[in-house]
């Protein structure tokens, strides 16, 4: 684990967090918990979420602070309701990557350390799943759809991250979660795909 990285994720309320997947609640909060699982893996983890059941299910993952939203307010502001001082290094990932692996949050962290600010785009190109900030910097980010060019405006770097890559494949619609599937889930979302063409993929190997 890297204890100077901070990674906060924001997660929204899982019974409407992802009206576009069109999956159960109980997926959604599964896909929220893997992706804090695995960051939880690399570096101290930040949970922001106004969901209650969200947030002690979090809480019991080892190396995660949970930070209550009153009132959801949006990604970028309950990112910067859960981001620390610029003492450290600090980043805030997206949680809607079911198949991350922790050496694929590992490697991108261990690049981005180089510059000031950097993101990571999404498989598509066009979105982001990972913005950063090296001690000292500023903090900004700008996520939501075709997050990816407001943060190169914003003076982000983007990092140069294979196409295959885990920490790339955040999940919006059935066919992306198809697609996370063929990666491999992690072992809550898995659970609650068994049964479907969606578990093809199996369950992910923790780094």
């Amino acid at each position: 684990m890297n204890l100077d990285w901070t990674v906060v994720v924001p997660l929204k309320a899982a019974a409407s967090g992802k009206s576009r997947l069109g999956a159960s609640a109980e997926l959604v909060r599964a896909i929220g918990l893997d992706t804090v699982a695995a960051a939880a893996a690399v570096a101290r983890v930040v949970v922001v979420t106004a969901d209650p059941r969200t947030a002690a299910d979090a809480a019991a993952i080892s190396g995660v602070t949970v930070v209550t939203e009153e009132e959801p307010r949006g990604l970028n502001a309950a990112i910067i309701l859960g981001m620390p001082p610029a003492d450290g290094p600090r980043a805030a990932l997206l949680g809607d990557l079911p198949s991350l692996r922790p050496d694929d949050l590992r490697s991108a962290l261990d690049a981005a350390a180089s510059v000031d600010r950097a993101v990571v785009a999404d498989a598509e190109g066009t979105g982001s799943t990972l913005v950063t900030a090296r001690a000292g910097a500023a903090w900004a980010s700008a996520f939501g759809a075709g997050s990816l060019a407001r943060h190169l405006a914003l003076g982000c770097v983007r990092l140069d991250v294979s196409e295959q890559s885990t920490l790339r494949r955040d999940v919006d619609t059935m066919a992306q979660l198809a697609e996370a599937a063929a990666l491999g889930l992690g072992p809550r979302s898995v659970r609650f795909s068994t049964g479907s063409s969606l578990s093809q993929g199996g369950h992910r190997r923790e780094a």
